[in-house]
């Protein structure tokens, strides 16, 4: 599976793009990760699926987000462009999870001890310094905030760590939760089956989650809702859950203790 995402007229992102899908290191470390994540901890996928979708929505609400005006960090600091600005906002999701290749605990150090050599080594020859340095360490600063709890400076960073969340459909959840155990984080991991992200009409971003059944609520407010809430993004998305069909999917039969 290549990684992809809309490139547009951005050149210097489809040679990232390139770049990425030639590092076997990168995808070794994807691979890696789900051997740590689900063979080894019964935990959801943070191998290359879930990098490429959060890669894709995180592009997308950058470019929501500046079709209505709101121009990114990377812009407004550092004089560079929204195209720049997409290309970190892209590495960022590349190597926000590549830590946990080594441990799951404390992941999002060990990704940005991985992403700083690799951010420079994808980046090398497209930019040249000072742009080189202020690029990675941007990246670097979206791994990191990745984490909910983790102070959030930019928007492109806080792009990123609410795609992050969007992983949920299906069984998806970015909830850790125990394969086979039935609990609230099992069941409400299966009652999401799309994730949409549109303009929105209040604001500039609008994510509307399809559930088949109301326990789905509990992925919404326990991961989305304190993800954006500690982003810098928050002010310009909304967020809309709704039950699809009239009666809800029955997702257990019977429970027992």
């Amino acid at each position: 599976m290549a990684f992809e995402v809309p490139v547009r007229h951005n050149e210097k992102l489809k040679k990232v793009v390139e770049r990425v899908n030639q590092d076997l290191e990168l995808w070794q470390w994807w691979k890696s990760a789900n051997v740590n994540a689900i063979d080894r901890q019964g935990l959801s996928d943070h191998g290359e699926v879930h990098i490429k979708i959060v890669a894709n929505a995180a592009l997308k609400i950058l470019r929501l987000l500046v079709e209505a005006g709101i121009k990114p960090s990377l812009e407004v600091n550092h004089g560079l462009t929204v195209e720049d600005a997409e290309i970190v906002t892209v590495l960022g999701a590349c190597l926000h999870d590549v830590g946990m290749a080594i441990h799951r605990e404390e992941h999002e150090l060990f990704s940005v001890a991985l992403g700083y050599p690799k951010a420079r080594q994808l980046l090398e020859g497209i930019y040249q310094e000072p742009a080189l340095t202020i690029m990675a360490s941007e990246i670097l600063h979206a791994v990191i905030a990745h984490r909910w709890d983790m102070p959030c400076l930019t928007v492109e960073a806080g792009v990123v760590k609410v795609a992050d969340a969007l992983d949920m459909t299906g069984g998806r959840s970015r909830i850790p939760f125990e394969a086979g155990k039935v609990n609230i984080h099992s069941v409400s991991a299966l009652a999401v089956d799309a994730v949409n992200i549109e303009k929105g009409e209040e604001r500039p971003v609008k994510i509307e989650i399809i559930m088949n059944n109301s326990a789905g609520i509990f992925q919404v407010d326990e991961l989305l809702k304190r993800k954006l809430q500690n982003s810098t993004i928050y002010p310009y998305v909304e967020v809309v859950a709704r039950i699809e069909g009239a009666t809800e999917r029955r997702i257990l039969g019977v429970y027992r203790l």
